[in-house]
């Protein structure tokens, strides 16, 4: 299993915007195969997904999505800080 989490910091005036894309985002990511969880949080102006997947061959897949793609292009203008990926292993 692979997980990513993903952080993003709308502007303040966008952020209404950039919520209802990550909505739009969740939705369609969760129809995928090999999606185990996609998870939006937030606090204020930060929103967090919590990914989980079921293999590299699944989130390459994703990655390549052309909803992933169009909503990368089009957050560019609306976060005020570029979106932060880490690909992590659980601990404990």
């Amino acid at each position: 299993m692979i997980s990513i989490t993903a952080i993003l910091k709308s502007k303040p005036e966008h952020l209404i915007e950039v919520q209802n894309m990550l909505t739009h985002l969740v939705t369609e990511t969760r129809k995928e195969a090999a999606c185990i969880r996609y998870d939006l949080h937030t606090s204020e102006n930060v929103f967090i997904l919590w990914e989980e997947w079921k293999d590299q061959v699944g989130l390459d897949l994703h990655n390549s999505q052309s909803y992933l793609q169009d909503f990368i292009k089009k957050t560019e203008t609306l976060v005020a800080t570029p979106i932060q990926v880490y690909k992590t292993a659980q601990v404990l």
